[in-house]
């Protein structure tokens, strides 16, 4: 079963559960991914506001948040709704992301914003490339992304600006509506 939820709707159990379930699924991909999540904190930089939770009989199964915020595509002021947190429990991998996407776009189509946009790691590129031929989305590869550190910090600088493939989810508007630019400003810390 899937359910598609506010943050505000989350018992503390909900945020315990998930903290577990994202120390499992990210700690095999490094310790440091892992880490954000201690206690009962279950988002790593920017909290999700809606959340696709995806569960079977072993407890959580996938998980996808979204946020709505406006970016910048070189410049252009645009507003989105942000995917990101990522998760499918190891013994799951293959079914996660594209099922997650299905679900929350009925969603997405309410939030009336005319994008959900997300990045993702270069290793996913072809298990996103094969969800896409069949929806539409769109995956950009290229462009670099600022970001603010979820924290501010004296040893690190306060932004950081990665190379990650982009994906576009056009909702209200066509892809051809999208700025062309090779820059996105996320004007906050990462989903």
């Amino acid at each position: 079963r899937v359910k598609v939820g506010w943050e505000n709707e989350l018992q503390l159990g909900d945020h315990v559960e998930l903290t577990e379930f994202f120390r499992k699924t990210y700690g095999p991909t490094g310790v440091f991914n892992a880490q954000p999540f201690e206690g009962s904190r279950s988002w790593a930089g920017a909290r999700p506001e809606l959340r696709a939770i995806a569960y079977d009989s072993n407890g959580v199964a996938a998980h996808m948040g979204c946020l709505r915020r406006f970016i910048k595509v070189d410049g252009v002021d645009l507003l989105v709704a942000e995917l990101g947190l990522y998760g499918v429990r190891p013994d799951l991998e293959g079914l996660g992301i594209a099922h997650s996407i299905r679900f929350m776009i009925p969603t997405l189509q309410e939030l009336g914003v005319p994008f959900a946009f997300g990045t993702v790691r270069h290793a996913l590129q072809k298990h996103i490339e094969r969800f896409g031929r069949h929806s539409q989305l769109t995956v950009l590869s290229g462009i670099r992304v600022r970001s603010t550190l979820p924290d501010a910090r004296l040893d690190k600088p306060p932004t950081r600006i990665e190379d990650a493939l982009v994906i576009v989810l056009t909702l209200a508007r066509s892809m051809s509506d999208w700025p062309t630019g090779n820059f996105i400003d996320r004007n906050g810390p990462e989903l």
